[in-house]
């Protein structure tokens, strides 16, 4: 936000570019509130828009009137065109391709990218530590949080019953993820059976926009217990309420996903509890064990750049030149 704020009044324009229509939201309310003492309009670009309102922001943008722009994919479109874009800050950038990052330099030549991940891919941390790009690491966590409990487990009804009757008792909520959109509504439906006292939402990315608001602005508000909801949630929503997290068939997960879900959880000041549930043992790859075992190794705060460098351990650099984010190099000898 201050490099934001040091752009505009600068007289440059602003693009944030988010992945998740939620998070756009999130941001759009918190810069908002920001700069509301200050003379700078600050607009959000995302498909909870009627066409009209984004015809009405794109002719804003272009004629400068619009100084802090934040959006989805949305930005990425042919028909955004910005009068004097000086920044664009890229959150959660693990989201997007080598092509979306690209797409931006060319808006300008002279344009600043200040890039935010937990969890950068392969690629990009190795760009990093090449010298390719300048890297700064937040390694001190704010006051107060304390380190999430992880566990990996069979799945088994005793376990999920605990968890969130536990989390009940201490009057908090329960995240439950479950990356499969068809069997979501079943999952749901056993969910309220292991554990009728709860009151079980569902939210996914298939969902129609406004269903899908009202079930987030339900679950904010805490009329309910359960949030049963896809990788949806994983990229930086923010919500201290819910201190534990239930990861259905956590193998199949990468990483960083893991461990950006785990991050969904210990917002506030209370003891968080992250449980990764997995089939039988002896059905993961290998690849698969080394993801659970990374996961259960690095617990403490800030431990993402770490995450980060076991996952270009198992998942290889990625080409710098061209378009892959991870991956080894065969062809170019790693030297040059």
């Amino acid at each position: 936000m201050r490099a934001a704020f040091k752009a505009v009044e600068n007289s440059r324009q602003v693009a944030v570019l988010v992945p998740t229509t939620l998070l756009a939201q999130q941001h759009y309310d918190n810069f908002s509130q920001r700069f509301s003492p200050f003379p700078a309009r600050v607009v959000m670009l995302s498909r909870f828009q009627s066409p009209k309102e984004v015809r009405a922001i794109l002719k804003d943008l272009e004629a400068g009137s619009v100084d802090v722009v934040i959006g989805t994919h949305r930005l990425l479109q042919q028909d955004v065109r910005f009068r004097n874009l000086g920044l664009v800050i890229i959150d959660e950038e693990q989201w997007f391709g080598v092509r979306h990052k690209e797409r931006l330099k060319q808006l300008r030549t002279q344009v600043d990218v200040l890039t935010l991940t937990a969890t950068p891919i392969p690629r990009t941390l190795q760009m990093a530590m090449s010298g390719v790009r300048d890297m700064s690491v937040i390694e001190t966590p704010p006051p107060g949080r304390l380190a999430i409990k992880s566990q990996v487990l069979r799945f088994s009804d005793t376990a999920v019953r605990e968890a969130i009757v536990r989390e009940l008792g201490r009057g908090g909520q329960t995240f439950f993820v479950h990356n499969r959109v068809q069997t979501m509504e079943r999952m749901a439906a056993h969910l309220k059976e292991v554990v009728p006292e709860a009151r079980v939402v569902m939210a996914h990315g298939q969902m129609d926009e406004r269903l899908l608001e009202s079930v987030m602005l339900q679950f904010v508000r805490r009329e309910a217990d359960v949030l049963v909801a896809s990788a949806i949630i994983q990229s930086g929503l923010d919500l201290p309420s819910a201190n534990t997290i239930l990861v259905n068939r956590a193998d199949t997960f990468g990483l960083a996903q893991l461990y950006q879900l785990r991050g969904r959880v210990g917002r506030a000041g209370h003891q968080a509890y992250a449980y990764f549930f997995v089939p039988d043992e002896g059905a993961l790859t290998g690849d698969a064990q080394k993801r659970l075992v990374a996961i259960q190794e690095f617990t403490e705060l800030g431990s993402g750049f770490r995450i980060a460098a076991a996952d270009l351990e198992i998942r290889g650099a990625g080409n710098l030149l061209g378009k892959q984010q991870s991956g080894h190099i065969a062809a170019v000898g790693l030297d040059l």
